[in-house]
């Protein structure tokens, strides 16, 4: 700005010293045609800077987008979900958290009752209560209960799997069903403990495969399953 009031202010000098009225117009136009191009110069100097920035990577926000070999860093895969999830799926989720308070399995039915379609509990489980019952270790089926109180205490994964276009979004609890147990994070390891003996997770990661319990809700709040794969 201060060249641009330089080169006006030069002008108009130029306008007031001149001999005479028929040069006035001459000199506006003189005027007009050096703050073209003052302007002109100075965009040329912002792509200059904005070019030097992208080759050296130049400023914080583009440090901020580029890895250490100076090129954009790839997005990161998500492992655990936590961001919002929709009110169905919370809905649900206090449903059959709701059984857990009670400290009672039959609660669960309120639950199962949702759903148009009763979820996958297992083969054979045509009966889901006197199975969990069967086979909990208090014969009540409150270690079921802790085992679902455990596995929605940690954030689940955010799978793209279901067949409705506005409705694929599926949750699965726990998040770590959902990854190759041979790579998990230190705090990944935590969470696998807190949910399974170490018995279990010693056989899982020798079998690199998921046998233990999960538990899927789709996005509009169905109870799809709550199973564990043996």
């Amino acid at each position: 700005m201060d060249c641009e009031n330089r080169v006006a202010g030069f002008a108009a000098q130029q306008q007031q010293s001149a001999q005479g009225p028929r040069f006035a117009a001459a000199k506006r136009a003189s005027a007009i045609r050096l703050r073209r191009l003052v302007r002109s110069g100075r965009r040329v100097v912002l792509l200059v800077a904005a070019a030097l920035c992208l080759v050296h990577g130049a400023g914080p926000a583009f440090r901020a987008l580029a890895g250490e070999n100076g090129l954009p860093r790839a997005a990161a895969k998500e492992r655990a979900y936590h961001g919002t999830v929709p009110q169905s799926v919370v809905d649900m989720r206090e449903q059959i958290l709701a059984a857990v308070h009670a400290g009672e399995v039959a609660e669960l039915k309120d639950a199962i009752a949702w759903n148009e379609i009763k979820p996958d509990f297992g083969a054979g489980n045509d009966d889901p209560i006197a199975y969990w019952k069967k086979i909990s270790a208090d014969g009540q089926g409150r270690e079921v209960l802790a085992v679902l109180a455990n596995l929605l205490a940690l954030p689940p994964a955010r799978l793209a799997i279901g067949k409705d276009p506005e409705n694929t979004q599926v949750y699965v609890w726990p998040y770590l069903a959902e990854l190759p147990l041979d790579g998990l994070k230190p705090a990944e390891e935590v969470d696998l403990y807190r949910i399974m003996p170490p018995a279990a997770v010693t056989a899982q990661k020798a079998a690199k495969k998921w046998s233990w319990w999960r538990i899927a809700i789709g996005a509009d709040g169905t109870w799809h399953t709550f199973r564990k794969y043996d």
